[in-house]
């Protein structure tokens, strides 16, 4: 059995092209500053994701309103594992010493309050005037799909690697259907 998401769980599928895209895109994972913005309290992805990078020795920002800051049990679970977690809910003094800025956006359809969601909606946008702050080689992921939490300007910076991200999912999850399926070539 395949768990490719569950959901507001853990997505593992998703969780191995992102890896596979970090590596891609920055040579290693090790030691990473990674930033994850956005709703932290319900994005499978970044559940996922975060418990995978404290093998590689990633330090985690979290990135969040205090509503959708990542639950508890999974930062104690990550801080169990030994890894460097910080929280806080401005991104604009983390995005200068990040390596990765991983966006997930804000999933209205997870509220059980519409105006709770109204409060946070858009609280988070990446757009290039932002980016004059980031690192040269800093990478922007998403899981896609967003609605405005990446400006469409960012889509041509070197920065922009959430489109490489999606493709990425057809190989990965292919080399993982012939790994399972005992195939050959892997």
């Amino acid at each position: 059995m395949i768990n490719a998401g569950d959901g507001a769980g853990s997505h593992p599928t998703q969780t191995l092209l992102d890896l596979f895209t970090m590596r891609s895109c920055k040579g290693s994972i090790d030691g990473l500053n990674i930033a994850l913005v956005g709703d932290l309290k319900y994005g499978r992805t970044v559940h996922s994701l975060s418990d995978a990078l404290t093998v590689f020795g990633a330090k985690l920002t979290l990135v969040a309103p205090e509503q959708l800051q990542m639950p508890d049990d999974i930062v104690k679970h990550l801080k169990d594992k030994g890894c460097h977690v910080r929280q806080t809910d401005n991104l604009e003094e983390v995005i200068s010493d990040t390596d990765v800025l991983y966006v997930t956006r804000i999933q209205k359809e997870r509220f059980p309050d519409p105006t709770e969601y109204r409060k946070v909606a858009g609280m988070y946008r990446i757009d290039n005037s932002m980016l004059r702050e980031a690192q040269k080689d800093m990478i922007v992921m998403h899981p896609l799909p967003r609605i405005d939490e990446i400006a469409p300007e960012v889509d041509t910076t070197e920065h922009a690697k959430y489109f490489e991200q999606a493709f990425n999912g057809i190989p990965v999850r292919m080399a993982l259907l012939m790994a399972i399926l005992g195939g050959e070539g892997i």
